[in-house]
């Protein structure tokens, strides 16, 4: 596989990843405008944005005990995430992303996975936040994030198992790890700022990780702080928990193979391993929470340059001249 072909794939997993991921939160943020004191809204707004690491448009967020100010407020950071082109990380933004890559690599995916993104591209494409705001927005955010489900469910009934699988689901994984560990910091940070160890604010969590179900199951019904984030990093049997998501991105790059140097491949796999003993064996330890999935969110990122130098952007000897050229993008 040519190495921009990887590359599209690749980013294709995990600006649909984002976009889910973003889109769900907001689905749970939108949910609780109705009956939430403003203090519990701007703790959402924190939490969102603090995992984003951004700050809104308008500047940092302060608190404000009006309840029409909240709504005010609410509209144009949902604005924000949602449909504002130059932000990078809108669903907007990363549905346009997502699907760019995808037109440049419908060679390497099914006709069914091009016809599911690019009917969702187009649904977004002529909409904008009043359209959605005067309805009902949650219904908006559950609809874009089941049809990412969708398009997940017909790649995996549709494409062939070969690299091409093998890319975007690292890039699924690799994304959702480093998601999952930017969102759980976000929250230590903002249980802290606001001062509260309100029971919501973790059973919120909960819920978005579809974990709340067997948060009980495994616990009393009491919900521990500490309890909840040793479910959402650990559990090898929750779907988005940190250690499934690593130990699947470490099968992804044992199914891929080693790239063109033996070397890169080597740290490229010691890196993903480095994050899997993080998860799996530091975890807690009496190690500080928050600093240590800031070591995990690093770790993210240097695994993510570790794959664009082993796999997408390596050099190799050009054979008529005998110097070092980079691979064709």
């Amino acid at each position: 596989m040519l190495s921009r072909s990887a590359a599209g794939l690749y980013w294709m997993g995990r600006y649909l990843e984002r976009a889910s991921h973003l889109s769900r939160l907001l689905r749970q943020q939108t949910e609780s405008l109705a009956d939430s004191p403003p203090r519990d809204i701007y703790f959402g707004w924190h939490r969102i944005y603090g995992a984003l690491d951004r700050e809104p448009l308008s500047g940092a967020l302060e608190l404000d005990s009006d309840d029409l100010f909240a709504l005010v407020d609410s509209f144009a950071l949902a604005d924000d995430l949602t449909f504002e082109p130059t932000n990078p990380d809108s669903i907007r933004s990363c549905f346009a992303q997502g699907r760019e890559n995808a037109r440049q690599m419908r060679h390497h995916i099914s006709a069914e996975m091009w016809t599911c993104l690019n009917q969702s591209h187009l649904r977004l494409q002529d909409m904008e936040m009043p359209d959605i705001w005067v309805r009902s927005p949650e219904n908006f955010y559950a609809e874009t994030a089941a049809e990412i489900d969708t398009f997940r469910g017909v790649t995996s009934s549709t494409l062939y198992r070969d690299d091409a699988w093998h890319f975007v689901q690292l890039g699924n994984y690799l994304e959702r790890t480093q998601l999952s560990a930017s969102l759980l910091m976000a929250q230590i940070a903002a249980v802290h700022l606001f001062e509260v160890p309100a029971d919501a604010y973790w059973t919120s969590l909960l819920r978005h990780y579809y974990a709340f179900e067997a948060y009980n199951r495994a616990s009393s019904a009491a919900i521990d702080p500490d309890r909840v984030l040793g479910l959402l990093v650990t559990n090898p049997q929750l779907p988005d928990s940190l250690s499934l998501s690593v130990s699947e991105l470490c099968g992804e790059l044992a199914a891929i193979g080693p790239g063109p140097d033996t070397e890169a491949t080597a740290r490229t796999r010691s890196q993903a391993e480095y994050l899997r003993q993080l998860v799996g064996i530091e975890w807690p330890g009496g190690a500080d929470g928050h600093a240590l999935l800031r070591r995990i969110d690093e770790g993210c990122r240097e695994l993510h340059h570790l794959i664009t130098k082993t796999y997408f952007d390596y050099p190799v000897l050009a054979p008529d001249h005998g110097r070092a050229g980079r691979h064709d993008q």
